[in-house]
């Protein structure tokens, strides 16, 4: 799908709102595999997802790295679409606080955070 690294802009942002959107409404399958960053991780809200465990998902702030310029309200949508053990851990690690990526493997995220694994 081509949508690892992220949005660099808010019209790509909404294509990422777009695909979540599709695949819930379809209930199809979304598998994350391979690298993840920024954006990608909002993936994790499709209802039918699953995480290969070799995935790497790379966690930061909402806004413009370009800029420099932190949006709280992107920040917050993005921690929306993770479950509620994710929400915490990033949170308390202050992961989503500064442009710094943060990697979590698939693997963890499947184990400590409770997302089903690729078959």
């Amino acid at each position: 799908m081509g949508m690892g690294y992220g949005a660099p802009n808010q019209a790509v942002f909404a294509q990422f709102l777009a695909v979540i959107q599709q695949y819930n409404a379809s209930g199809e399958r979304f598998r994350i595999d391979g690298h993840c960053q920024s954006a990608c991780t909002m993936f994790l809200s499709i209802r039918n997802v699953c995480i290969a465990p070799g995935a790497t998902l790379l966690f930061h702030a909402g806004g413009s790295m370009q800029k420099g310029i932190i949006n709280p309200s992107v920040t917050q949508q993005m921690l929306s679409t993770y479950n509620a053990a994710l929400r915490q851990y990033v949170t308390d690690h202050h992961f989503m606080d500064t442009f710094t990526f943060h990697p979590i493997s698939g693997s963890e995220i499947i184990k400590r955070f409770g997302y089903r694994a690729c078959r």
